[in-house]
């Protein structure tokens, strides 16, 4: 393996496209709530999230790292293991 195409967040986050990676998961994330996707309980309570996180002007990445936990359980209701992935990547790479 080519050392220098390995990337580690503890030494640097050169390499990783964590701000994509975010945006990615939460225009999914989006895309499913708007469908009416997962557990009702679930939209709703991301419906108020997602409108403290746009009157705090907090970006995708911290979103996702502050609700790490309820997004693997909306993305499970949803029956998204894709979604799963990307949030488990981001978890390991970014947060």
């Amino acid at each position: 393996m080519d050392m220098a195409a390995q990337t580690d967040r503890y030494v640097s986050f050169c390499g990783i496209e964590c701000d994509q990676q975010a945006d990615t998961l939460m225009a999914r994330i989006e895309s499913h709530l708007k469908a009416g996707k997962g557990d009702e309980r679930w939209r709703a309570y991301f419906a108020e999230k997602l409108a403290q996180k746009a009157r705090m002007n907090h970006d995708h990445l911290f979103f996702i790292g502050a609700q790490m936990n309820n997004l693997y359980d909306y993305l499970e209701s949803s029956a998204d293991e894709a979604g799963k992935e990307m949030l488990w990547r981001i978890e390991q790479e970014c947060c």
